[in-house]
């Protein structure tokens, strides 16, 4: 019912954008949009509740391939726009979340935690229950994660035609398509990093992830460079720049290990907080989301700054170094109980099943 009447209003608002006349209106009509968000956190609560803790890095990861609507929309709406009008574009968008509300509301069952409950004839948990995890520690530890590989993703996604018309002087067709090279593969992969997780766990996922995003922006931010150097015979002139096919490769390699990262973050909610998932998947879906707005306002800053274009990766860098250093921190507190409870949530160990035993640090 919530994701229903989430698409509902939301689809209202896009409609309601084709039509509005002032400055204030159009702000309350994008307010409205944004709702959107909220699906995906209820969703991410909806589908966790129906398959089991092995299994659930796969489901979240499938229902995750949804962000990829991102890349498409970069490709598709600039067509939308030439035959329709950005009227035209709001209209369609709208008309499409209505009937996937409706279907959905239509086809979809309530989940079996709603079932039970309303056979026991429970009350639901109280919102200060649902929200009782967010003085864990470390769930803004996983908001971080995901301020990274999607909030980063978003940015680069938008930013990237940009970079591509200021550095390698490309037509912005050219350079918009290119974008979307990137950020294909940062969602459709999406399912694959969640199947991953499930089979050796969400944190070698998230390890693979951190030191791959580090090396490719530690080479996409190297600016091009001329060198001078005083040889034997005299001075040696040579130049270092990254050349555009091999940016473009980087720049798939990126968007791949953000697409598992993406469904790693998500693996560990559903293991550390099973009864909290919305509340917490919602947190970090909300963060992450706004690295996506303030991300490219930064790498705008960061241009203003340095006057070097590539300044955006090297921000990234920075962010994923110590993403990475705070996450294996971390770690070896947790491996060596010397960790506080604001650190870790009230959770025992996952059950030991087999020869293969897993604790809750696996994850």
């Amino acid at each position: 019912n919530v994701m229903a009447l989430t698409m509902l209003l939301s689809a209202t608002a896009t409609y309601l954008l084709s039509s509005v006349k002032t400055y204030e209106m159009f702000l309350v009509a994008a307010l409205g949009v944004g709702l959107a968000g909220g699906c995906f956190a209820a969703g991410i609560a909806y589908v966790s509740t129906w398959y089991e803790k092995e299994k659930q890095g796969t489901a979240l990861g499938i229902f995750g391939v949804g962000n990829v609507g991102a890349a498409i929309t970069n490709f598709a709406a600039p067509f939308i726009m030439l035959s329709l009008g950005w009227h035209g574009l709001a209209k369609t968008y709208a008309i499409i979340m209505f009937v996937t509300a409706i279907l959905f509301y239509l086809f979809a069952k309530d989940d079996p935690n709603i079932v039970a409950r309303k056979k026991k004839k429970e009350k639901p948990r109280s919102i200060l229950q649902q929200i009782e995890p967010l003085k864990k520690l470390q769930v803004w530890r996983f908001s971080l994660y995901y301020f990274f590989v999607f909030g980063g993703y978003v940015a680069l996604a938008l930013w990237l035609p940009h970079f591509y018309v200021g550095v390698y002087g490309l037509d912005i067709k050219i350079a918009g398509m290119l974008a979307a090279v990137y950020a294909l593969p940062g969602s459709a992969f999406r399912a694959l990093g969640g199947w991953i997780s499930d089979k050796i766990g969400a944190r070698a996922v998230m390890y693979w992830t951190f030191i791959a995003c580090v090396a490719c922006c530690f080479f996409m931010s190297y600016p091009p460079t001329h060198y001078i150097v005083e040889g034997i015979e005299g001075p040696i002139n040579f130049s270092i720049k990254v050349s555009l096919p091999v940016f473009v490769f980087l720049s798939i390699i990126l968007g791949f290990f953000m697409s598992l990262g993406k469904a790693a973050v998500y693996k560990h909610i559903p293991v550390y907080y099973p009864k909290n998932v919305g509340s917490v998947g919602g947190i970090v879906g909300m963060i992450g989301g706004l690295g996506g707005f303030i991300l490219p306002i930064c790498f705008g800053i960061m241009n203003d700054l340095t006057g070097v274009y590539t300044s955006c990766f090297m921000l990234l860098f920075l962010i994923t170094a110590m993403t990475l250093i705070w996450m294996h921190v971390s770690i070896l507190f947790m491996e060596k109980d010397i960790v506080k409870s604001k650190f870790l949530p009230e959770l025992n160990k996952v059950k030991q099943e087999g020869k293969n035993k897993k604790s809750y640090t696996s994850y």
